[in-house]
């Protein structure tokens, strides 16, 4: 079995100022995805300039970060934002939820695409191979805060979290780094290498994190405030997922049946 190292969750200390992994895990995605962003720039017939790609990053870190912490507020921790609400703007500590990070970043394209005359899809599908990098430095940051961990297991990578009990369980953070951000990250990023229809991108994107996300639930304790669902089995992550899915199935259609019909008009 293995043993959770117990890292420290903060990185720096300044005097009064503490700089936490948590939060640095952040900075890491943004300018990963920003960095990305400029090479998917560079390449031949791209009508994104490094100006633009800057701008919509920032347009897309505003509404993570507040759609992640509003949300969770709102899905998973409700009660206690209701009697401390100054614990919403505790980002360093974790809570941040990715299902209201989405409908951050979905809020955060559309005003771009109000701002700057572009299409939603356009831009869904260009940042859309760039978040899997800040889905996976997010999850390393679960994993240095100790939190979000699985289910116990017999299996011979199980974990020993002694800040929870001695009970081995699955390294879920660690799970959901590679599904989330590794292989993830290489499905969309090849996929995207070739010209593909408008919405395409986006929707393999709803389809993939949605899955991968109820896989990886299965395995993952379930939050203490919720419990199971239903059946013993359904987690809030896991209904949260299946729209997710079942919106990216509907485009990933709509968008290959809308070039069959313009190739036959």
């Amino acid at each position: 079995m293995l043993i959770y190292p117990h890292i420290n969750p903060i990185a720096l200390s300044l005097g009064p100022l503490k700089i936490h992994w948590y939060g640095l895990m952040y900075v890491i995605g943004f300018l990963g995805g920003w960095w990305l962003g400029l090479l998917r720039a560079k390449k031949p017939g791209s009508n994104w300039t490094p100006q633009q790609v800057s701008d919509v990053i920032f347009f897309v870190a505003i509404g993570v970060i507040l759609g992640g912490r509003l949300g969770y507020t709102l899905f998973y921790d409700l009660p206690h934002f209701l009697h401390y609400p100054l614990s919403a703007l505790r980002i360093w500590e974790g809570g941040m939820s990715f299902h209201g990070g989405l409908l951050g970043v979905l809020v955060a394209i559309a005003l771009y695409s109000h701002f700057y005359h572009r299409t939603f899809f356009e831009i869904g599908d260009f940042i859309a191979p760039l978040v899997p990098v800040g889905l996976g430095a997010g999850r390393i940051g679960n994993f240095i805060n100790g939190e979000l961990w699985g289910r116990t297991t017999q299996a011979p990578w199980g974990m020993i979290f002694s800040h929870v009990d001695h009970l081995p369980r699955h390294p879920s953070q660690l799970y959901e780094f590679f599904l989330e951000g590794i292989v993830l990250f290489t499905l969309l990023w090849i996929y995207s290498s070739k010209p593909r229809p408008r919405m395409a991108v986006s929707a393999l994107f709803l389809i993939f994190y949605g899955t991968f996300r109820i896989l990886i639930e299965c395995v993952r304790e379930p939050d203490p405030q919720y419990g199971y669902l239903a059946f013993h089995c359904l987690t809030m992550g896991q209904l949260l997922s299946m729209p997710m899915i079942l919106f990216g199935i509907i485009l990933f259609v709509y968008a290959h049946q809308k070039v069959l019909v313009n190739k036959q008009g």
